[in-house]
């Protein structure tokens, strides 16, 4: 297997000024974790006290348990903490966790990018697809049906299954205790909150954005990275796209400086919070112009959806539109 092409920092930048890109700082990450908790509680505070408010909390909520990912992402490269113990800890518990099982997974990604080997392949192979079947997962993510069939449908298709004699309450009772942070995490907000009036707070603040805006912006975030990127990409400089983001941009759909996903592929290991330097560096040093960038996300998701309407679209999904569909819901587990 092949594997595909890297860059070397000394090619781009002098000692003095990769040093300070490569520094992993020690309190940093722990911050950035610390506010994308605060954000969550803030946003709930916000929409408990005047529920008005609770679409925008959801979006603001949904955005930041994105960020959360985003920061365990940085610990499966040892970037949120020098110290590895810290750092594992950190992106084990204070973070979606599954910290182990992803950087193996995910290591393979950065191995491989782009190439017949990588495992995300699936993810922008099909692309573009049309418009309408763009939509068509728009509607599945904001509606819950992706969450459903991601986190619940394999319950239900389990308990179908089950052979004679066997207990469905065991077998719901090994789906709960597989998932001990969810569920031990509804118990404790709900139990906190529910004496004060609240008891809905942790579906509708919790869940719900769980389950519709963050299966959304995982998909347009997937799609801006990664969707057009020519299979075996020979040019390191093309294996991503970075795609430039506005405040709003940044509080909604691309937390903690994900947007620079060429310079994260290109320098893997550069912590999160130094990747604008780098990109900075990089466009003074005129490189800028040959690594994959798009304006905004908008521009990323015309050129995804550009595919011609297919004649035939009331019969369905195309295969590769249903590989992308099952490559998007893996990415989102």
């Amino acid at each position: 297997m092949a594997a595909a092409a890297r860059v070397a920092p000394k090619d781009y930048f002098t000692p003095q000024e990769w040093a300070p890109l490569a520094h992993k700082s020690a309190w940093k990450g722990p911050a950035l974790i610390a506010h994308a908790w605060i954000v969550i509680g803030l946003a709930a505070a916000l929409a408990m006290a005047f529920p008005i408010a609770i679409p925008l909390a959801v979006m603001i909520i949904g955005g930041r348990q994105l960020g959360l990912a985003i920061l365990m992402h940085d610990a499966a490269h040892g970037a949120l903490h020098p110290n590895l113990k810290v750092n594992d800890w950190l992106g084990e518990y204070l973070t979606p966790g599954g910290l182990v099982q992803y950087r193996t997974y995910h290591l393979g990604h950065h191995k491989y990018a782009q190439q017949a080997e990588d495992p995300d392949l699936g993810l922008s192979a099909p692309f573009p697809i049309t418009r309408v079947s763009l939509r068509r997962k728009i509607v599945r993510d904001l509606t819950g049906q992706t969450h459903f069939k991601q986190r619940w449908a394999p319950l239900f298709k389990r308990i179908a299954q089950r052979k004679s004699g066997e207990s469905a309450l065991k077998i719901v009772w090994t789906f709960i205790r597989h998932r001990p942070r969810f569920f031990i995490g509804a118990a404790v907000t709900i139990a906190a909150t529910a004496p004060f009036g609240f008891w809905w707070a942790w579906f509708v603040l919790w869940w719900l954005p769980s389950a519709t805006w963050l299966p959304l912006i995982t998909r347009l975030r997937n799609i801006a990275e990664h969707a057009c990127v020519a299979k075996d990409e020979p040019d390191p400089l093309r294996h991503a796209r970075t795609t430039r983001a506005g405040w709003i941009a940044r509080a909604f759909l691309a937390p903690y400086y994900v947007n620079y996903h060429c310079e994260h592929h290109m320098f893997m290991h550069v912590p999160c919070y130094n990747l604008p330097r780098a990109h900075r560096l990089l466009r003074r040093k005129e490189v800028l112009p040959g690594m994959l960038t798009a304006p905004g996300y908008w521009d990323v998701l015309r050129m995804a959806s550009s595919k011609p309407a297919r004649r035939d679209a009331g019969r369905g999904p195309t295969p590769e539109e249903r590989g992308v569909e099952q490559a998007a819901i893996r990415a989102l587990q």
